[in-house]
């Protein structure tokens, strides 16, 4: 029997959607026999997932990428540093900087001269920096990554196909790094021009074009993988709108979180889930991220639809967090025990909905020659993570207490009697 074509495709999502990936696919490893993510037949990566997918198809593996990303636990080069996703902008404030006394000459004229003052604050706008935030230090960190020994920062001299979707900032055309005529670009630079979100960072400039994050055009961009004739092909969404209203959501929605908080009990792992009645009341922040979130996933949406549609031949899996999940969409990704905490959380929702979808899975992965470990993922200590050493001193004195008690109870019943 030929040996299955299993594909990958990763959404975007910033730093969280980085951890909730690694999380996920720690998961997914784990508990699906025969799967090894770092050997799928090709890779697409959006945003995030584009700086996991080129990391696994030079060979990492999601353990080692924890180690890396997560735990900062990998020796150098692997060593990631949070901080190289914080470095301020200082070319771009350069810039901008050097084009005030122009800009504020040219807007006194305007208003000499009759112009409008929004006219003449509109001028003055173009004195925003494109972004806050600078990836220069992030694509030096990838190029180190890449340039170790049985790794490459050559599309072309890679093992496998990967595909790295930005977008053309002037004309909206989604570009696929990695493809025929955009292979010449190194990975790193492509990683860059993906998750170069606006706003946040600025364009990335690549041949003389300029490069945001492939996102603003589609959500996954899966078909460039589902034309290959793939047997399987596992997406990985991080980024759900979230799902306030409690009455609403369904009988499956419910065993899934019953299924969570069950095994969280289990595991001491997870406390309750934190919920938002209104998101309004969070402001602004919370409302930005609510629109961008849905507007994402509705075109999601309807791109699983097409490609079910289109590709019959192809078992389409789809493992994204459930819209409930107040801890991911209150997360701030730039604590380091914040992304120890949201890896963990993420590697045992998606081991709790690995549980609660296994009568559909199992067949799905059957024809791609995979076996769902059902066994491994009944193990209720299972954990992406060692427990901090307090969170660890913590349960050592609970259960010395537990016992003091019913040595206490036993000493004292048997003195009255």
């Amino acid at each position: 029997m030929p040996q299955a074509r299993i594909g990958l495709a990763l959404a975007g999502g910033g730093p969280l959607g980085a951890i909730y990936e690694v999380g996920a696919l720690c998961a997914l490893e784990e508990a699906i026999e025969g799967l090894d993510l770092s050997a799928c037949e090709g890779y697409i990566g959006v945003s995030a997932g584009g700086f996991i997918a080129a990391s696994l198809v030079n060979g990492m593996t999601p353990r080692q990428l924890c180690a890396a990303f997560i735990e900062n636990s990998a020796a150098p080069p692997d060593h990631f540093d949070p901080a190289a996703l914080l470095e301020p902008a200082w070319a771009e404030f350069g810039q901008r900087l050097g084009q005030l006394p122009g800009q504020l000459t040219e807007a006194a004229l305007d208003l000499l001269g009759g112009r409008s003052l929004l006219g003449t604050l509109e001028r003055l706008g173009r004195l925003l920096p494109n972004g806050l935030l600078s990836s220069e230090r992030f694509g030096a960190a990838l190029q180190r990554v890449f340039a170790e020994p049985g790794r490459s920062n050559d599309f072309r001299q890679l093992r496998r196909p990967l595909i790295l979707v930005a977008t053309d900032l002037d004309t909206g055309e989604a570009i696929p790094f990695g493809a025929p005529g955009w292979d010449h670009v190194p990975i790193s630079r492509a990683v860059q021009a993906s998750a170069a979100l606006p706003g946040l960072y600025p364009p990335i400039e690549i041949d003389g074009r300029c490069f945001v994050d492939g996102a603003l055009k589609k959500t996954l961009h899966a078909s460039v993988l589902l034309d290959q004739g793939l047997d399987l092909l596992l997406c990985i969404n991080p980024l759900v709108p979230y799902a306030s209203d409690r009455r609403s959501e369904g009988a499956d929605a419910k065993g899934l979180r019953r299924l969570t908080r069950s095994h969280d009990r289990r595991s001491r792992h997870q406390a309750d889930t934190p919920h938002i009645h209104r998101l309004v009341d969070g402001g602004l922040p919370l409302v930005l991220s609510q629109t961008f979130r849905s507007l994402i996933h509705s075109r999601l949406e309807l791109g699983m639809k097409g490609y079910e549609t289109a590709y019959p031949d192809t078992d389409i899996v789809l493992i994204e967090p459930d819209p409930r999940d107040g801890e991911l969409f209150l997360a701030n990704t730039f604590s380091y025990r914040q992304r120890r905490h949201l890896a963990e959380h993420a590697y045992q929702a998606t081991r709790a909905q690995l549980r609660s979808r296994a009568a559909l899975l199992t067949p799905q992965l059957a024809r791609a020659g995979l076996r769902l470990r059902r066994d491994v993922l009944a193990n209720p200590e299972a954990r992406l993570l060692p427990e901090p050493q307090e969170r660890r001193l913590d349960t050592a004195l609970r259960e010395l207490r537990g016992a003091l008690s019913v040595l206490e109870a036993r000493y004292g019943l048997q003195a009255r009697g």
